[in-house]
């Protein structure tokens, strides 16, 4: 079963006599799932399994669901935040699917970076985006945290998708919560797409929603009520993925009004796809067709074909995706530039609470945080 056809299926979207009995079935496989994050958790919290600390601050950003929830602009955000304040930051990430442990290290030009592993989109991305900072990937967030301290000298480590690792101590938790799909449907995996309760969210510091341009006024209050009645200290801050420009590679930018009037095919391998489509299509282009591939998607040179292939039929002028799916298609051959490809470079916008975000980082490297 493809990722889209799950998401249907859990949400409601598949016929009841189809859908009922199988949403059942995972409803009970979650109940076991369902225990053993309750039982690590309260392992952690009554210090009965070990959290490590590493000597410098770190800043971690995560969710509470699994798919995307724009942690990526997020953990952007704050190594260039790290970088105008002249620390040292390192990024410590898995590697979803990750063979090995490895360190990612940006190459000279934008969206040309060259992890030494395969399956390693984000951080790739993460390395092209913030070119100087190493992204270290190692499922074992310790032992990276000590590689980016000895080989680096990091003076802040930013942990990406790591609200779940409670190993590795840390000084401020972020968790994104992408407001079109805010909650996993209310259920725990396999029956919905939470990794743990909401109850989570009452050892964080801060919630960012994302994407709330792309919902109404009384959804983000909604959603803003909710969270506060896990964690009624929570800072929220809400944000949305702005679009900034076309690049293609060689450093090639295409400027954002071109896309307007401008008939293109999208195409992405996301958790959300149509949260993607919905900003492309705010840049008032034509989406003569799109493909939603699965998240972390591995293209390979018949799927670019594909893609070219299905462009030219319905007369596109432009490829268009993400610069996650960028980072892995950029090396493909080419079958031919009839229809040329590019992606959509976005950044993270604050539109509500960002000073008492900014303060409460603030307050993070003074070392004067309160604990959660």
């Amino acid at each position: 079963m493809d990722q889209q056809t799950y998401r249907k299926l859990i949400s409601g979207q598949i016929s009841p006599w189809l859908g009922i009995p199988t949403r059942m079935l995972l409803t009970l496989l979650s109940w076991p799932y369902s225990l053993v994050t309750l039982l690590r958790n309260w392992l952690y919290a009554h210090d009965l399994l070990r959290i490590h600390r590493v000597g410098v601050p770190v800043l971690c950003v995560g969710n509470l669901t699994t798919g995307g929830t724009g942690k990526t602009p997020l953990v952007v955000w704050l190594a260039r935040l790290m970088g105008q304040k002249g620390l040292r930051a390192a990024i410590l990430t898995r590697g979803y699917k990750a063979r090995r442990v490895c360190t990612a290290y940006h190459d000279t030009k934008v969206g040309n970076a060259h992890p030494t592993t395969t399956n390693t989109d984000e951080p790739a991305e993460l390395a092209a985006a913030c070119p100087g900072v190493p992204v270290i990937i190692n499922p074992d967030r310790v032992a990276g945290a000590a590689e980016a301290i000895r080989s680096h000298g990091t003076q802040i480590l930013l942990m990406d998708d790591g609200f779940q690792h409670r190993r590795l101590g840390r000084d401020l938790d972020i968790v994104t919560v992408d407001a079109t799909c805010p909650f996993g449907y209310g259920r725990l995996l396999p029956a919905g797409l939470l990794r743990e309760p909401l109850s989570g969210l009452a050892r964080a510091h801060a919630v960012v929603l994302t994407r709330s341009d792309q919902v109404c006024e009384e959804t983000l209050r909604q959603i803003e009520t909710e969270v506060r009645q896990m964690n009624p200290d929570l800072v929220v801050v809400r944000s949305i993925h702005a679009p900034v420009g076309v690049r293609r590679g060689g450093g090639v930018e295409i400027p954002l009004e071109d896309l307007r009037g401008k008939r293109v095919f999208v195409f992405c391998g996301l958790g959300n796809p149509a949260a993607f489509f919905t900003t492309v299509h705010a840049c008032g282009c034509v989406m003569a067709g799109s493909q939603a591939y699965d998240d972390h998607y591995a293209y390979a040179q018949d799927d670019l074909a594909d893609l070219c292939q299905a462009a030219r039929s319905c007369g596109a002028e432009l490829l268009l995706t993400t610069q996650k799916d960028w980072t892995k298609i950029a090396p493909l051959n080419r079958p031919d530039d009839a229809v040329p490809t590019a992606y959509l470079a976005v950044e993270l916008r604050f539109t509500a609470g960002g000073d008492p975000l900014m303060a409460l980082i603030e307050q993070t490297l003074a070392g004067t945080i309160p604990a959660s």
